[in-house]
């Protein structure tokens, strides 16, 4: 039998955990921003983020923020809300996400049960240390329809396609976005002041997005 606990440099994971010490655990941590947990049938992430880590995240958030805007959507942000679900004993809490597509089916909601509510349109997962838990299987189980994953240097735009997901070049939540055009803003929003940063990315979106 292998060793029940290993761990990276943001996170831990546990094996044979049960279901009540999840749940045990997410209300302990309730009013708190961390740690994240992630939950898959009996494998239990318990991730702090880092400052790194954290500053691509906000500046993916805010680019959804942004985009949705320009483009004329009302999203919901429900950041790093924590969805599960114990009929398939599997649950998360997601770096950001948003509800755009659904946006409305859920807005004004304090609690969201995914056996009712849809899962969230859009999931952000930053991951800069090669975690050991894959996060995949559970957002496709709850059927998340789109995951944008980026890994410190690059963003992958990943699509549900039955059970599993594809990689794909377009954003379908948020056209005319791209893996290329999303990873070359989070790089710019490392070097650029905020405001500079906030009015490239409207003109680029005023320039390219489809006429309506």
């Amino acid at each position: 039998m292998g060793n029940p606990l290993s761990q990276s440099e943001d996170s831990v994971i546990l094996r044979s955990i049960s279901w009540k010490t999840y749940e045990d655990l997410l209300n302990d941590f309730e009013n708190q921003s961390a740690p994240r947990l992630a939950f898959d049938r009996g494998v239990l992430e318990i991730m702090s983020p880092s400052p790194e880590h954290e500053k691509y995240n906000r500046a993916l958030a805010l680019l959804v923020e942004v985009v949705a805007e320009e483009i004329g959507l009302d999203v919901e942000n429900l950041g790093s809300a924590t969805f599960k679900r114990q009929d398939l004993l599997r649950g998360f809490e997601p770096d950001s996400c948003f509800y755009i597509q659904n946006a409305d089916g859920i807005r004004g909601k304090t609690r969201i049960d995914l056996e009712e509510d849809p899962p969230p349109d859009l999931i952000i997962e930053i991951d800069i240390t090669s975690r050991s838990l894959n996060k995949l299987p559970i957002y496709a189980q709850i059927g998340v329809p789109e995951v944008w994953h980026y890994d410190g240097a690059a963003l992958t735009i990943l699509v549900l396609d039955g059970e599993q997901y594809k990689e794909s070049e377009y954003s379908v939540s948020l056209s005319p976005l791209t893996a290329s055009v999303i990873s070359n803003f989070v790089e710019t929003s490392r070097s650029t002041k905020r405001r500079e940063w906030l009015r490239t990315l409207r003109e680029w979106m005023r320039a390219n997005k489809q006429p309506s």
